[in-house]
C-alpha cells in the first residue's frame, strides 16, 4: 500500500518482502468481510491524509495526496489464530502523482501486510507481521458513502 510518513522503512520492508500474488485477479473476499468500504488514515504530521476504499470485488481505490491509484487485493475470509488478516495487495494503476510521503508508487509494486480489526469493526491497524510491534493506524471507517 502506501509508504506514510514515519513508516518509510516499514513499508519499504515490507514491500521488498511481499509474498507474490498469483498473475490472474485475486478471489473476491465473502461480501460481509470487515474490511470492505471506505477507511481513512491521518497523517497529522503531513497535514495529509489517505483514503482506501475496499470493494467487493477484490479491488482498492487509494487516494493520498495528489497520488490515486488501484490494487488488487486478496484476503483470507477468517483471521488467523492471532487474529490477524494477512493483507497481499499489487497496485496495478496509478496516476503517478506523489502520496502524502512525497513517493510516487510504481504499478506492479506488491505488498504482505496483516491487519488486526478493532472489536468495534470501525478501525484497524495494518502490521508488517502477526503482532503489533510494526504497525500503522488507526485507519477509520468512513461510514455513508459507498466503496
Amino acid at each position: 500500500m502506501r509508504v506514510s510518513a514515519g513508516f518509510p522503512t516499514l513499508f519499504a520492508v515490507s514491500l521488498l518482502v511481499g509474498a507474490p500474488l498469483a498473475s490472474a485477479a485475486p478471489p473476491a473476499p465473502a461480501s460481509s468481510h470487515p474490511i470492505l468500504g471506505i477507511w481513512k488514515l491521518a497523517l497529522p504530521t503531513l497535514r495529509c491524509s489517505e483514503t482506501y476504499r475496499f470493494r467487493g470485488d477484490g479491488t482498492t481505490l487509494v487516494t493520498s495526496a495528489e497520488e490515486v491509484s488501484e490494487s488488487e487485493f486478496s484476503i483470507p475470509d477468517k483471521p488467523s489464530d492471532k487474529g490477524f488478516y494477512k493483507l497481499e495487495d499489487r497496485i496495478v494503476k496509478d496516476n503517478g502523482k506523489k502520496d502524502c510521503s512525497g513517493e510516487i508508487m510504481q504499478v506492479g509494486t506488491r505488498a504482505t501486510n496483516f491487519v488486526r480489526f478493532h472489536p468495534s469493526g470501525g478501525l484497524f491497524l495494518m502490521c508488517t507481521d502477526e503482532s503489533m510491534e510494526a504497525c500503522i493506524g488507526p485507519f477509520e471507517r468512513v461510514e455513508g458513502e459507498e466503496a
